[in-house]
Parts: structure tokens; C-alpha cells; sequence
């Protein structure tokens, strides 16, 4: 049996969002793109494209929500797999504010 290794349990959320690149350095692949999220936890989301992504890659993004309030976040992509043309990333929240984070608290806790 596989142990879970998440922090924080899994909502299932589908909307499209996009994807600002915040640059580290001067080169730039894709500025912006339109993923479409799966899932989301207090940690971060997961999210499917048909563009690859490199680990590791922070970006810069606006989520709607359930309650359709908007949430401002930093993600950075920590992990990909590979399903023919798709890719699925798993990222992390790197910038939110708690406020936001409570957000999804309070909607897991009513949703269980």
C-alpha cells in the first residue's frame, strides 16, 4: 500500500486558468498559457496542458474557486508525468496569503 505523501487532502476543482512565467532568467518559452486545473489543496493544485513545463518553474496566476471568489497565487511546478500529448504537473503554493488559504479550509470542512 503507498503511503500519502501530501500535506493536504485533494478537492477536485475544474477551471481553466492562466499561467503568468514569473522569469528568473532571460529566457522566456511562454509568457502566458491556459491549463486546466483538476484539483486543489491548501498546498497547491494540479493541472493538465498539452505544453511541457519545466520543474522547478514559478508562475504567477489568478484561480477561481468554488465560490467563484478569485485567488491570487504564485505556484512552482514540483512535479510532471506524461500521458501522450498531455502532461499532468502537480505545483505548490510558493505565495498566497492566509486569508486565501483559509478559503479553502473553510470550504473542505463544509464539503466533507
Amino acid at each position: 500500500m503507498e503511503t500519502e505523501r501530501r500535506k493536504s487532502k485533494r478537492l477536485p476543482l475544474e477551471v481553466s486558468i492562466e499561467l503568468e512565467k514569473i522569469e528568473i532568467d532571460d529566457i522566456i518559452t511562454v509568457k502566458y498559457l491556459t491549463v486546466d486545473v483538476i484539483d486543489l489543496s491548501r498546498s497547491g493544485i494540479g493541472f493538465k496542458t498539452n505544453q511541457e513545463l519545466k520543474v522547478g518553474s514559478f508562475f504567477d496566476t489568478r484561480l477561481q474557486i468554488w465560490t467563484r471568489e478569485v485567488l491570487d497565487a504564485i505556484i512552482e511546478i514540483v512535479r510532471v508525468s506524461k500521458d501522450g500529448d498531455t502532461y499532468t504537473y502537480g505545483c505548490t503554493f510558493v505565495g498566497m496569503t492566509e486569508t486565501d488559504t483559509l478559503k479553502i479550509d473553510i470550504y473542505q470542512m463544509f464539503n466533507e
